[in-house]
Parts: C-alpha cells; sequence; structure tokens
C-alpha cells in the first residue's frame, strides 16, 4: 500500500478529516470522518469514500479531551493502513498573513508566527491551530503541513487589495488578503474539467455557508474577493456581520461603551442571519421558519450576495460563469434561484427544474451567463499539496 495524508480541517465546533493515498498522481480519498464536539456525547465517526460508515467511537463528556479524540482517530488509522504508512498530517489553517504563500512544513518557529496571526482571524486562528499542537504530542515525529486559506488570493494587487487608510499601515501588512481559498482552487481546478469553455474566462464563485465569500476568477487566478484582511468582511454569514459602517463600530465603542472583547463577539457570533433573524444560524431552519424575521435574513442574505456578484462582475469588466458552492450554495435551491433573480439584469437566468434538481448545469437556455453548482473539497485541495510537497522535500 502506498503512503497516506491525513487532512485535518478544523471548524468552530468540529473537525472534518480525509485520509488520502498519495500514491498516484492525483491523492485517492480512502475514508473521511468528523470529530463532533458540538453533541452531548463527542464521537468520532468515519465512512468510506461512498459513504459507508466503517467506525464510529464515543467518549463520554468527561473524558473528551483533544488528546484523546484524536489518539482514537490514529489509533483507527494505523488499524486500517495495513502495508502502507501514514506520511504526513495537512492542515487547513485559515491566515497566512503576508509571509506564508503557500504550503509549508510546521516547525516551532512556523507554529510561532502563525500565533502572531490570531488578532487577524480571532476566532479561526487558534481553532486551526490547535490540531497541530495535538498531533505533535501524540505523534512528534510525523511530518505536519500548514495548508493557506489566504495563499489562493496572495497574488491580489491594488486596487483590489487596498484599503483607503494611510499607506503605512498597508506597509505594515494592513491589506485585504481574502478567504475560503482552499475551496476556490478546488472549484476552480474543476470548473477546467467540466466546463473548459467557461473556465478561462470572466467566473464567480460562490462560496455560501457558515462562511460566506465571493471569489471574481479570470484564467483561473483570483483577482478580487469580498472578504478583506480578516474573515469577518464580506457578506452576510451564519454569526458574522460581513461588510459594515465603521461608524456602527465607534458608535458601539464610544456610545454604547462596550468593550473591544464584547464587540468582537457580537460581530463574529451574534451576528449574521442569526442576528437579524433572532432564530437561527442555519439556513435550512430559515427557510423552514415562518418567522417574519427569519424572511427578512434570508432576504438581507441573497441582497448582499447579489450585491457583491456584481462587485466582482465589475471588477472583471463583465460576468460569463457564476458557480455555487458551499453547504448553502450546494444544497438550497431556493437561495441561489433568489439571488440568480436579482442578477437578471445582468443576463443570468436559471432553469428552475435544473435548479431544484441540483444539477451541475443550472442556466436556462436564455442565460448570458452560465450558472453551475459545484460540490467543493478543500480537503482534496490540502491533500494535493501535501502530495506535491513531500515529493519535493523527496528530491531535494
Amino acid at each position: 500500500m502506498s503512503d497516506s495524508v491525513l487532512v485535518l480541517n478544523a471548524g468552530s465546533s468540529s473537525v472534518k478529516f480525509g485520509l488520502f493515498d498519495i500514491g498516484s498522481a492525483e491523492p485517492q480519498l480512502q475514508c473521511k470522518g468528523l470529530l463532533d464536539e458540538q453533541e452531548k456525547v463527542p464521537r468520532i465517526v468515519v465512512s468510506d469514500a461512498s459513504g459507508k460508515q466503517l467506525f464510529e467511537k464515543r467518549r463520554p463528556a468527561g473524558e473528551a479531551n483533544d488528546d484523546g479524540l484524536f489518539a482514537d482517530i490514529f489509533a483507527w488509522i494505523e488499524d486500517h493502513l495495513v502495508g502502507g504508512k501514514l506520511a504526513a498530517v495537512g492542515h487547513r489553517i485559515v491566515h497566512g498573513g503576508r509571509e506564508f504563500s503557500r504550503p509549508v512544513a510546521i516547525t516551532e518557529r512556523t507554529l510561532a508566527a502563525l500565533d502572531a496571526l490570531t488578532p487577524l482571524a480571532p476566532l479561526h486562528q487558534p481553532r486551526c491551530l490547535a490540531p497541530v499542537r495535538t498531533v505533535q504530542s501524540l505523534q512528534p515525529e510525523l511530518t505536519q503541513i500548514a495548508c493557506f486559506d489566504t495563499s489562493f488570493h496572495h497574488g491580489l494587487t491594488p486596487p483590489a487589495s487596498r484599503f483607503a487608510i494611510p499607506r503605512q499601515f498597508e506597509e505594515r501588512g494592513i491589506r485585504r488578503y481574502g478567504f475560503h481559498g482552499l475551496s476556490f482552487e478546488y472549484v476552480a481546478g474543476r470548473l477546467a474539467t467540466i466546463a473548459p469553455q467557461s473556465a478561462g474566462k470572466r467566473v464567480v464563485v460562490a462560496h455560501l455557508g457558515n462562511g460566506a465569500s465571493l471569489c471574481a476568477l479570470h484564467g483561473g487566478k483570483s483577482v478580487d474577493t469580498t472578504m478583506g484582511l480578516t474573515p469577518l468582511d464580506g457578506l452576510v454569514m451564519g454569526t458574522r456581520c460581513g461588510t459594515i459602517d465603521p461608524g456602527v463600530l465607534l458608535y458601539l465603542l464610544q456610545e454604547e461603551k462596550m468593550s473591544a472583547e464584547k464587540v468582537q463577539h457580537l460581530l463574529y457570533e451574534k451576528s449574521g442571519l442569526l442576528g437579524v433573524s433572532g432564530v437561527s444560524a442555519d439556513m435550512r431552519a430559515l427557510l423552514a421558519s415562518r418567522e417574519a424575521a427569519a424572511r427578512d435574513a434570508v432576504e438581507l442574505f441573497t441582497f448582499r450576495v447579489a450585491a457583491g456578484v456584481a462587485v466582482m462582475a465589475n471588477s472583471l469588466a463583465g460576468l460569463d460563469a457564476l458557480v455555487f458552492t458551499g453547504g448553502i450554495g450546494e444544497h438550497a435551491a431556493e437561495i441561489r434561484q433568489q439571488i440568480c433573480d436579482r442578477l437578471a439584469w445582468l443576463g443570468v437566468r436559471l432553469d428552475a427544474t435544473a435548479n431544484a434538481k441540483a444539477q451541475q448545469h443550472i442556466a436556462a437556455a436564455d442565460s448570458q451567463v452560465d450558472v453551475l453548482v459545484i460540490p467543493t473539497s478543500e480537503e482534496t485541495s490540502i491533500a494535493r499539496h501535501c502530495a506535491a510537497l513531500l515529493r519535493s522535500q523527496a528530491k531535494a
């Protein structure tokens, strides 16, 4: 059996993981899983590539800690990889700052530099780095590789990368970085295979989930995106506010006398769909709700996405294709329809039947813009980067 790479994708309350065989040119998914800490009894579930469950283990809440849960994962992998070996662990790291423009092997110096970026992603960065430390404690000799959500956008240049603040701050790294890059990278690659006639043109990818952002692609490269210095900017999200008048923040600090910590908590965890609706951060719950405030939240979400697509189209000087991905983008036909209805002036038309079935191509015959649904896989992007880095190290 060939070498394998374990990919860890840490979220706010769970860790998605995938085990990939890297013996061939394209990494092959062997199994995937979820380490879920949300439930009263935290659990690990592992399934094969088709979704058939292979393994499940629960730990009583008092016994559940990162070391124990990850030890269970490594124990299962050791039994599973008969005749093979685990070559590395790849991690999705949200912020790479100015220094990290490509995947790197994690060292103590790397880890310290990534820790220092925490103020730019205060909720995400610690969560991404926690599994790195846990793996270090369990498997100190195992190679770990950091893959960055910001890397795909590293080539952004002014004016797209610039804030209208004194240049001294830009020189210190206060600029627009963009996120969801591992997802956009994967979708760009899939688009080149699925619709090569569109891939090289002017494309906007809508990664819509609990976190949401848009990316303007030209020739498969990022030329603009809606997130900025932090993952807080841009579209309305599950619990994040997205773009907001800076005067609101000054008002909260000066007039409401809120501390910076409370403002941060409000903007990251109590705003967005949850804040507007007062019902839920989950789009499925909002679409099923009869509450007027839930409809208001959905309307604001689709309004802001459509407005963002128009901004991205401006950066591209036109629009040839619109791609939906992410949990909402892939599964919420009603949201896709509402967004595209708002973009009818750009020549976007949906085939209602194809959209309802979430087919790959959902544009109507008379649409001037190709519209697609492409499931994303950040884990596959990470596995590719890990395999490439390991190969380059072997040749050195």
